[in-house]
């Protein structure tokens, strides 16, 4: 699963252009696959027998998004510099002096303010507005620029990938590359029962891509398999840590966007103690998942998450711990028996 998941942050898949990512999975899930389907919005479906016929009233779905936070190419100056904006939430604080790879061809660049010398005490301590902010490709004209960029295209944070301290992962993208690996995971090894797998696009722009995969399944039941905030760092304290990698599985009761079914809740929870797996659940009620467009599509749908605690998301250097990874997995298969 960890080399899945290595495999899974290094492609790009800024949300609206997720096909690397689903080109990837679609090779793996086609020998499992009893059926494959891909939808104007570019999700991929895939209906997946298990040992146990669906039964009525249960249909079942789970869900993670295969976009990634990233920018976007806006306007090209008369000194080949790249304006941008983002797609999806990002701080602009934690993208100075990043590496992102732009276009087709990842065109490597470097996002880049002013030198610290030019600047006001006032501006110090400030956020440098997005404006102020660019991508230096190494041309020095708009036409050298237009050779290798267009204004539309896509950029991603760098794609390199490091192993540290005690089973820790940085990589961009584990949200929400972490939930495909796990679905991917589970559909290799076999399901107690029939399941589908939603692999969604552009969740990081408003759960767009969940929406239509909902009403094309018409899910009864549904599980996002997600990366969310930890917060726990040294600035914070209590619940403002919100949760922690190395924890176990976050199972949260609700977030920004939804509430989520108590019962299976509930449920999730006392699986967790019965199968020994360490769990926790987030102590701030924040972000969002793609249960909060399924639960409204159709006739609704009662929904529930398991998601990885991720330090530094939507940024280049998200990290988290890799034995939730696992522990994420044997959960999700425990509530796979359980229905």
């Amino acid at each position: 699963m960890k080399n899945t998941l290595m495999n899974l942050c290094r492609l790009p898949g800024v949300s609206g252009r997720e096909d690397a990512v689903r080109d990837y999975i679609r090779k793996q899930v086609t020998p499992y696959a009893e059926e494959i389907l891909e939808d104007a919005m570019g999700n991929l479906l895939v209906h997946v027998r298990g040992e146990k016929p669906e039964e009525p009233g249960k249909k079942l779905m789970l869900a993670a998004h295969m976009d990634e936070v990233g920018i976007i190419i806006t306007d090209i100056t008369g000194e080949g510099y790249l304006k941008f904006d983002f797609v999806g939430g990002v701080d602009r604080r934690v993208v100075i002096g990043k590496k992102v790879l732009v276009g087709d061809q990842a065109i490597p660049g470097v996002i880049g303010l002013k030198a610290i010398h030019q600047t006001s005490a006032g501006e110090r301590d400030k956020v440098p507005a997005l404006r102020e902010l660019s991508v230096d490709i190494g041309v020095d004209s708009r036409e050298e620029a237009e050779k290798l960029v267009s204004l539309g295209d896509v950029g991603t944070f760098d794609d390199s990938i490091t192993e540290f301290g005690e089973g820790y992962l940085k990589a961009k993208a584990i949200d929400d590359r972490v939930g495909c690996a796990v679905m991917l995971e589970l559909i290799r090894k076999g399901l107690p029962r029939d399941a589908w797998f939603a692999f969604t696009v552009q969740e990081e722009v408003g759960c767009r891509g969940a929406q239509t995969a909902a009403w094309r399944i018409c899910p009864d039941i549904a599980l996002i398999l997600e990366g969310t905030t930890a917060a726990d760092l040294p600035s914070q304290s209590g619940g403002d840590k919100v949760c922690c990698p190395g924890k176990g599985p976050v199972i949260p009761f609700m977030d920004g966007g939804s509430v989520y079914d108590h019962s299976l809740f509930r449920k999730l929870t006392r699986l967790a103690e019965e199968k020994g797996i360490p769990w926790q659940t987030k102590t701030k009620i924040s972000g969002g998942t793609d249960a909060s467009a399924i639960q409204r599509s159709g006739a609704g749908a009662r929904v529930a998450a398991i998601s990885a605690a991720v330090r530094n998301i939507h940024s280049p250097s998200c990290v988290f711990c890799l034995a939730d990874m696992q522990r994420i997995y044997d959960l999700a298969l425990a509530f796979l028996e359980a229905l």
